[in-house]
């Protein structure tokens, strides 16, 4: 094997440094330990750090970041997972076999207490399209082995793209099963769009018969609360699973910080809380720490760097988005409102310059999929049959104009297949996307596809998409299903594939997960197409007739509902 002699940078900090790698002999051994146990229980390290598992992010076609944060306790309040106040070397090493036999990278991190004892740290110089094994090190405590990948050449499709993505974990409401099915499924990439963690104090935020499990600390308001609640999440082995399966591309959307936060301003400003800008820099830091992001994401103060575009190849192109740090206020606050703001040309959900580079990142793309990762939904979704428009104010609906400029702008730039993939309101859908959506004749430009939550609402259940009033009034929405889960596609030349996978419950551990529906989207043919639908199972009954207007109700509360 040839030996790899491009660099590998480490990112401990605002500043960024670079570490050489250091090539490594096929079949050749792990490092020996550099402490002992005992060695480290001097410095104040007396037990497994690797607590939080590992996980790897923003592959491209040599290299992806690997990460892990050490916290031998992780629900510790002061937010420092256990760790003594100094510096601690971590090994890491990358491996072409998953025995983890043949070392092709190693090197030293330094995990430090100002970044909450985490380590990012960047490959390059690796063959495309590969799969690669990696794991780490202090003294003789090992990580879990986590699996990463390239992305293929910039020039080639590669072998097709399986990729999953999924939403809105609250770890109270359920466990984390569909996690654990989705690391069963074996995806290239995973795309997180949001909500991987939930703000809110104990017992805040509840479903019906009370929540299964709980949040420890307060509401999050702190550095250290972020950070504690992070760790909490990661303890999950489910979670732990999904993180090592695959790498990952991660966005948020506004639990991470405050229920449907914009910009600077808080979900509700009119109740006192801490100084919100303190909030945010703290929420923003503590996510950069717990996530596989590139160095081009550290925080600085209270901006972050999220939005960003990751190449497949020629396949696909990843545009993901950042709709809640840029975001006009909402117009007449953040529920389902006939609002007229909501069309005022001035206010963006993106923000001026992330639009621009959305646009100009549509018109030099070449690839054959065009893919917007982002948190909230982008078509129109009118839940009155009447003239009036009644739509969610914190979705694209209360942004007409950025939904119509960018629309319009990849079909200025002629990309060939644009799809919006869409987490936040707890259930599946799919969509044909529109330049009107109130004359239903015009031609569809797009499609949509959105992920149920994780966990988020509770169990759910199943019902027949073709009664859900929603799909009448809006003819453009395909699919609808109230069950939790996760959408798992399959990208190639001329088809994409999208199975939404559901489970029956995850009030209890442990439930199998089956496909409700697949739909698909034909290379050059704007829309979905259901090939599959699951019929309701019968041993549950006949389901009672719902009124339309309880259904609304009820849908509106499903994803709006909140303390």
């Amino acid at each position: 094997m040839s030996r790899l002699t491009r660099r590998s940078f480490l990112v401990t900090g605002i500043a960024a440094g670079a570490v050489a790698s250091v090539p490594a002999a096929a079949n050749a051994d792990p490092e020996p330990a550099s402490e002992s146990a005992a060695s480290l229980a001097s410095r104040g390290l007396r037990a497994d750090p690797f607590t939080l598992g590992v996980a790897s992010g923003d592959p491209d076609s040599d290299g992806f970041v690997i990460w892990t944060r050490l916290a031998p306790q992780p629900l510790a309040e002061d937010g420092l997972g256990g760790m003594p106040d100094r510096p601690f070397p971590v090994q890491w090493q990358v491996y072409g076999d998953a025995a983890g036999r043949r070392v092709l990278r190693r090197g030293v991190a330094l995990a430090t207490p100002e970044w909450g004892h985490s380590v990012h740290v960047e490959l390059d110089g690796l063959p495309s399209d590969r799969e690669y094994w990696y794991r780490f090190k202090v003294g003789p405590y090992l990580s879990p082995t986590g699996r990463a990948r390239t992305a293929p050449h910039a020039l080639s499709y590669g072998s097709g793209l399986a990729m999953a993505f999924v939403s809105c974990a609250q770890y109270e409401h359920g466990y984390f099963t569909a996690y654990r099915r989705l690391a069963e499924e074996h995806p290239d990439l995973v795309l997180h769009l949001g909500d991987y963690q939930y703000e809110y104090r104990r017992d805040t935020y509840t479903i019906p018969g009370g929540n299964i499990r709980h949040h420890e600390g307060p509401e999050t308001e702190s550095l250290a609360n972020y950070r504690q609640r992070h760790a909490q999440y990661k303890t999950d082995p489910d979670l732990q699973a999904a993180h090592a399966a695959a790498p990952w591309l991660v966005v948020w959307d506004d639990h991470e910080l405050d229920n449907n936060w914009a910009d600077e301003v808080p979900e509700k400003p009119e109740v006192p809380q801490p100084d919100f800008l303190a909030r945010r820099e703290a929420a923003f830091r503590a996510y950069y720490e717990n996530m596989p992001l590139r160095r081009g994401s550290i925080p600085r103060g209270v901006d972050m760097q999220l939005y960003r575009r990751v190449r497949w190849g020629r396949l696909a192109t990843f545009h993901m988005l950042d709709t809640r740090q840029y975001r006009s206020d909402q117009g007449c606050g953040d529920g389902y409102r006939d609002c007229p703001a909501a069309v005022d040309p001035a206010r963006s959900i993106t923000g001026d310059a992330q639009e621009r580079w959305l646009l100009d990142g549509f018109h030099h793309s070449r690839a054959q999929w065009d893919i917007l990762g982002q948190q909230v939904f982008f078509a129109q979704r009118d839940n009155n049959a009447g003239p009036a428009k009644i739509t969610s104010q914190d979705a694209w609906d209360g942004y007409v104009a950025s939904r119509q400029r960018i629309t319009q702008g990849w079909l200025d730039a002629g990309v060939r297949n644009p799809v919006v993939l869409t987490g936040d309101v707890h259930a599946h859908w799919a969509s044909d996307l529109k330049l009107d959506y109130d004359d239903p004749t015009t031609r569809t430009v797009g499609s949509e596809l959105v992920a149920s939550s994780i966990t988020t609402g509770g169990d759910g259940r199943d019902s027949d998409p073709k009664t859900h009033p929603y799909l009448t009034i809006n003819p453009h929405l395909r699919f609808y299903n109230n069950q939790r889960g996760y959408v798992v596609t399959r990208i190639e030349r001329e088809l994409l594939t999208a199975d939404f996978k559901v489970l029956p419950q995850v009030t209890q551990a442990g439930a199998a997960a089956h496909t409700k529906a697949t739909f698909v989207i034909e290379d050059g043919v704007p829309g979905v197409q259901q090939t599959y639908l699951r019929p309701l199972d019968p041993s549950a009954g006949r389901a009672p007739e719902v009124p339309a207007a309880e259904q609304i109700q009820e849908t509106v509360d499903w994803e709006t509902r909140r303390p």
